[in-house]
C-alpha cells in the first residue's frame, strides 16, 4: 500500500516507484510502459537501469529524460517537448512578433521545455519579457491575479505549455476578463492540443481562435479500422460513456506495446527470469533487486525494431521516437480545423504536407504557408503582438521645452484653459509617422517643463525619464547619440547628422593694389613666364634663319622674340610664322595661352565681384589657442564633444535662441560675447537662413545620427516607428513638412558660396604645358636634326690642322645666318638675295675639296678682292672654280664687329 504524504504530487510519485518495485522485484516482470508522466518516469528510470528492464513511456515527454548514455533501459515511444519548439517559433517568425510571453506548469513537465523555448525566441530576436509559473495547484484567485498581470503588459502573444485540467481553467478565466478578446494571440503546445478533440464544448467555447501545435498522425485504413474496433470494444466496457475518442496517447500506447512485442520476438526470449541479486539503499523495503538476465537482448532487440504504426513509422534512435511532423490547428466554432503543417527536416510551415519526394524552394517563415485563421475575437486581422496596457489608455509623449529653435519644437500655454499646444517640425514628422502605421496608437504630448516655459532639466534628463518609465516616449529635436542609448532605443534618423561650427563671414571688399596676382598661386606665375620665355626662344631658332621679322641687331632678336611670344595672351602679335615647325609650336602654345587667360580672367572676376566674404576662422585649434569664447544650445550634448576638443570649461556660452546667438556673435569673444559656435547641422541651417550672409559653417563637422524619436529599450514600437520614417521621408508628406518650416529661409543664398575660393594651382594646369613643352622640344630636336645633316660637311674631319671647336665655331656661325636656300629669300625668279648686313668677312682655308660645304647660307664662291653687288647673278661655275682652287669664301652676317677673324 502506498504511503500518505501530505502533497497530493508526492503521494502518486511514491505510488509509482512502489508500483515499479513491486513489479521488478515480485512479479520480476521483463519490461515496464509506463509510468505517465516525466516526474514519475525520471524515478522509475534509476530502478530500470539497476535491475536492466527496459522502460518504456508513451507520455513522458520532457526533455530532460533525454539522455541515452545515461540511460540505455529507457525507451521514449513519443516525441520530446522540445522538438515542437521549431514549429512555435516558425509560426511566430512568420507573423513578425517581437516579443512572447511563456505560460507554463510549475513542475517537471511545464519546466522542462521553457529552456530550449527561450533560446529559439531569441535565435529569431523574439524578446521574452516576462515568464508566468502557474501552480499546478493553483487556485481560481491565483490564475485570475496572474492574467490580470499579463493584461496589463504590452505583450499580447502567449506561449502556454500545461495540461489539460489546468490549461482549460486558465482560458476559462481569460476569457472572463476579456483576454480572449481582438489583439491577442494564444499559442498552445501539444500538452493541450493533442486533447481538443476530447474536450467538452464549453472548453472548445473559451479557446476560440487559439492555435495549437500537435503532432501529426496521417489517416490511413489501419488507422480508421482500429478506431473501429476500439470504439465498439470500449463502449461494451463502458455503456455509461458516450462517444468517447481515442487521443494520440492511446495510439502511441498501441503503437509501444506492438513495439515491445516484436523486440520479445525478435530476441527469442523464453525464459523470463532474474539473476543476481543487487542491495539498494533506498529504504528498507527495498532490501534485494535482482538483475534481468533478457534485459540487455530487449534493448538491442528494441533499438532495431522499426515497422509502420497506428501513428506511422515506428523507430528508437538512440532510445527516442524519431520526430513526427507537427500539424498547426485553430480552434473555431465546434473543434478545430487544420491549417498548416511543419516538418523537422525541412523547418518551414506549409499548407499541405510535403513528402520526402516533393521539393519546397521556401526555406523561410511566411504566414502565406497558412491557410485562413481565426483570431480570438473573431476578428481574421493578424494581431501586432502587443497592445497599449490597459492601466495606460494612451501613451505619453515627453516633449521638451526650450525658449529658441521654435521650428523644431515649440510649446506654449495657454493659461486660460491650462492647457499647452505643441507645433513644430518634429512634431508633425512624428504625427505624419503614426499615420502610417498599420494599426492605430493614441497618444498625447507632455511638456517636460514649467507653465512659464522654462526647462525642468537637460535632454539627458528628459530622455533618462523614459527609461524611468515617467514617458512612454519622447518626440522632439533628440539626437541619437552612443551614451543615450544604453537606457533608451531610437528610432531610424529622420534628419541629416553631424555636428557643425558657425562662425562670422567678414567683407573682403576692401582689395588692395596686388588684387590681381590673387587668381594664379605664386608657382603658377613662374612656371608660366618660364613658357612665355622658352616658346620666344624656340620661335626665334624656329625662324631666325627664314624670316626677316626675327633678325637684326642681337637686341633686337632678343625684343622681337619675347614680344612675340608674350603678345600671344591677347593674340595681338604682328610678326609672321613661316616656318611649318614653329606654326605647330604657335599652335599649340596659343591654345594653352587661351586656357590660361580665360581661367585667369574668371577667377580675377569672382575675386572682384562675388567672392568678396571669407570666415573669419576656419580652425578649431585655433580657437583654442586664442582663448576665444565657443557658444552652443544649452541643454545639448554639444558641451562633452568641445570639453573633448581642449576647450576650457569657462569658455562655453550656453544660448538659448538664435537671437541670443547673434548677440553674443556681435559682442564678440573679447567682451563677454563668442567667435563661434557649436551646434548640429539642422540647427545651423536654419540660423543661416535666419541671418542671411551673416555667418556661415565650416569644417570640421563631427558625425552624429540626427534626431530620432526615443522609446523605451526593446519596445515594440520602434521597429514600426523606424520602417514608418523610411515610408514619410521617402515620400512627398516631408517634403510639404519642410517646406512649412523651412522655405521661408530657401531666399537666402548658400553662405558655403559666399566663401572666397583658393586660387588657381599649377595643379590645375601642368598638363597643359606638359604638352606645350613636349610640343617645342620636339620642334627643336627635328630641327637641329635637319640642320646638321645639312651642313655635316662643316664637321668633317678633312683637314687635321683644323680643330672640333673651329668647326663648330663654324656651324655656329652658319646657324645664325641666313638661309638663303629658303623661299623667302629668294625673287619670283629664283635668284639670291645678297646680304644687307655689314660687310663680309673673307677668310681662306686650307685646300679641302669637302672641308665644308658647297651650299652655304651667303656663300659667295669668288676670288680674293672681287667684289660683289647686290643683284648679280650667280656663277652657275663658281662651285667648280671653288673647289679647284680650295678656296671658300664664307660671307657671315656679323652682329658684333668687334669678331676677329678666325686664325
Amino acid at each position: 500500500m502506498c504511503p500518505k504524504p501530505e502533497k497530493l504530487n508526492q503521494y502518486f510519485l511514491l505510488c509509482s516507484i512502489f508500483s515499479a518495485l513491486d513489479l521488478i522485484k515480485n512479479v520480476q516482470v521483463q519490461a515496464i510502459i509506463g509510468p505517465e508522466n516525466s516526474m514519475q518516469t525520471n524515478f522509475v528510470i534509476d530502478l530500470g537501469n539497476k535491475s536492466q528492464v527496459p522502460i518504456l513511456s508513451f507520455s513522458a515527454t520532457s526533455p530532460s529524460l533525454t539522455s541515452s548514455t545515461k540511460t540505455p533501459y529507457f525507451f521514449r515511444g513519443i516525441t520530446n517537448d522540445s522538438s515542437q519548439v521549431g514549429a512555435i517559433t516558425a509560426l511566430i517568425q512568420a507573423f513578425g512578433w517581437r516579443e512572447a510571453i511563456p505560460i507554463y506548469v510549475d513542475n517537471e513537465f511545464g519546466q522542462g521545455v521553457i529552456p530550449y523555448l527561450t533560446d529559439a525566441l531569441q535565435a529569431i530576436e523574439t524578446r521574452v519579457p516576462y515568464r508566468s509559473v502557474i501552480s499546478p495547484m493553483a487556485s481560481d484567485d491565483q490564475i485570475v491575479k496572474e492574467l490580470y498581470k499579463l493584461k496589463t503588459m504590452q505583450t499580447r502573444v502567449f506561449i502556454v505549455h500545461m495540461l489539460p485540467s489546468l490549461g482549460s481553467r486558465i482560458f476559462a478565466k481569460a476569457k472572463q476578463i476579456g483576454m480572449m478578446e481582438e489583439g491577442f494571440v494564444w499559442i498552445v503546445t501539444d500538452g493541450l492540443a493533442d486533447f481538443f478533440d476530447t474536450f467538452e464544448q464549453s472548453v472548445i467555447d473559451s479557446m476560440q481562435g487559439v492555435l495549437g501545435v500537435r503532432p501529426y498522425v496521417p489517416r490511413t485504413k489501419k488507422l480508421e479500422s482500429f478506431r473501429v474496433r476500439w470504439k465498439r470494444k470500449f463502449q461494451q466496457e463502458n455503456p455509461d460513456i458516450v462517444d468517447a475518442k481515442l487521443n494520440i496517447f492511446g495510439l502511441l500506447a498501441y503503437d509501444v506495446t506492438v513495439a515491445l512485442a516484436m523486440a520479445v520476438e525478435k530476441s527469442g526470449v523464453g525464459n523470463f527470469k532474474f539473476d543476481k541479486q543487487i542491495t539498494n539503499n533506498v529504504s528498507t523495503d527495498l532490501e534485494a533487486i535482482r538483475v534481468s538476465e533478457n534485459g540487455p537482448n530487449l534493448v538491442k532487440a528494441l533499438s532495431s525494431t522499426r515497422f509502420r504504426g497506428l501513428t506511422g513509422d515506428y523507430s528508437f534512435v538512440d532510445g527516442q521516437l524519431q520526430s513526427l511532423a507537427f500539424q498547426i490547428v485553430n480552434v473555431n466554432g465546434y473543434g478545430t480545423r487544420g491549417i498548416g503543417f511543419w516538418t523537422p527536416e525541412k523547418k518551414v510551415l506549409m499548407k499541405k504536407l510535403m513528402t520526402s519526394s516533393t521539393s519546397n524552394n521556401n526555406n523561410s517563415a511566411s504566414k502565406l504557408n497558412l491557410g485562413p485563421i481565426i483570431w480570438p475575437g473573431d476578428s481574421a486581422s493578424v494581431p501586432k503582438g502587443w497592445e497599449i496596457p490597459t492601466n495606460h489608455k494612451k501613451l505619453h509623449i515627453g516633449v521638451p521645452m526650450k525658449s529658441g529653435f521654435g521650428d523644431f519644437v515649440k510649446v506654449e500655454f495657454d493659461s486660460t484653459t491650462n492647457k499647452s499646444t505643441v507645433t513644430g517640425y518634429c512634431i508633425d514628422v512624428f504625427d505624419a509617422v503614426m499615420k502610417t502605421l498599420p494599426y492605430a496608437v493614441t497618444y498625447e504630448y507632455i511638456p517636460s517643463g514649467l507653465p512659464d516655459g522654462t526647462s525642468t532639466g537637460t535632454y539627458d534628463d528628459l530622455i533618462y525619464q523614459v527609461y524611468l518609465g515617467k514617458f512612454d516616449a519622447v518626440v522632439g529635436d533628440t539626437t541619437i547619440v552612443a551614451n543615450r542609448s544604453r537606457n533608451v532605443d531610437f528610432t531610424l534618423p529622420y534628419t541629416e547628422s553631424g555636428v557643425s561650427m558657425i562662425v562670422p563671414i567678414k567683407d573682403n571688399k576692401k582689395k588692395n593694389a596686388w588684387v590681381f596676382l590673387k587668381p594664379l598661386t605664386w608657382e603658377l606665375w613662374v612656371t608660366s613666364a618660364c613658357f612665355f620665355v622658352f616658346i620666344g626662344f624656340v620661335v626665334w631658332v624656329l625662324e631666325h634663319r627664314i624670316n626677316e621679322d626675327f633678325r637684326g641687331p642681337i637686341e633686337y632678336q632678343v625684343g622681337t622674340s619675347f614680344w612675340f611670344s608674350f603678345s600671344t595672351m591677347v593674340f595681338s602679335q604682328r610678326e609672321r610664322v613661316i616656318s611649318n615647325l614653329g606654326r605647330f609650336v604657335v599652335i599649340v602654345w596659343c591654345f594653352v595661352v587661351l586656357i590660361l587667360t580665360q581661367s585667369y580672367t574668371a577667377s580675377l572676376t569672382s575675386h572682384l565681384t562675388v567672392q568678396q566674404l571669407k570666415p573669419t576662422i576656419t580652425d578649431v585649434r585655433e580657437l583654442i589657442k586664442r582663448g576665444e569664447n565657443v557658444g552652443y544650445l544649452k541643454g545639448s550634448f554639444v558641451s562633452g564633444i568641445l570639453k573633448q576638443l581642449g576647450f576650457n570649461e569657462n569658455k562655453l556660452i550656453e544660448y538659448n535662441s538664435p537671437e541670443e546667438c547673434n548677440e553674443f556673435f556681435k559682442k564678440g569673444s573679447a567682451k563677454g560675447g563668442i567667435a563661434a559656435a557649436f551646434d548640429e547641422v539642422p540647427y545651423m541651417r536654419l540660423f543661416i537662413g535666419q541671418y542671411c550672409s551673416k555667418y556661415t559653417m565650416t569644417e570640421p563637422t563631427f558625425k552624429t545620427a540626427g534626431f530620432g524619436f526615443v522609446f523605451p529599450l526593446h519596445s515594440p514600437l520602434v521597429r514600426d516607428v523606424s520602417r514608418a520614417i523610411l515610408n514619410v521621408t521617402e515620400s512627398e508628406k516631408m517634403k510639404e513638412i519642410e517646406d512649412a518650416y523651412f522655405k521661408k529661409h530657401a531666399s537666402c543664398p548658400e553662405s558655403s558660396t559666399l566663401v572666397s575660393s583658393n586660387s588657381l594651382d599649377l595643379n590645375s594646369f601642368w598638363g597643359l604645358f606638359l604638352i606645350a613643352g613636349i610640343a617645342a622640344i620636339l620642334a627643336l630636336i627635328i630641327f637641329m636634326v635637319i640642320f646638321v645633316y645639312d651642313h655635316r660637311n662643316a664637321l668633317k674631319k678633312s683637314n687635321p690642322r683644323t680643330s672640333i671647336w673651329t668647326r663648330i665655331r663654324v656651324l655656329s656661325r652658319i646657324f645664325i645666318s641666313r638661309d638663303l636656300s629658303a623661299h623667302t629669300f629668294k625673287d619670283k625668279s629664283g635668284i639670291g638675295v645678297t646680304d644687307h648686313e655689314p660687310s663680309p668677312i673673307i677668310h681662306h682655308y686650307p685646300t679641302s675639296p669637302s672641308s665644308y660645304s658647297h651650299h652655304t647660307d651667303f656663300a659667295l664662291y669668288r676670288e680674293r678682292g672681287t667684289p660683289s653687288t647686290e643683284n648679280n647673278d650667280l656663277n652657275p661655275n663658281l662651285n667648280d672654280q671653288a673647289t679647284q682652287q680650295i678656296v671658300h669664301v664664307i660671307q657671315i652676317p656679323d652682329p658684333n664687329p668687334e669678331i676677329s677673324k678666325i686664325p
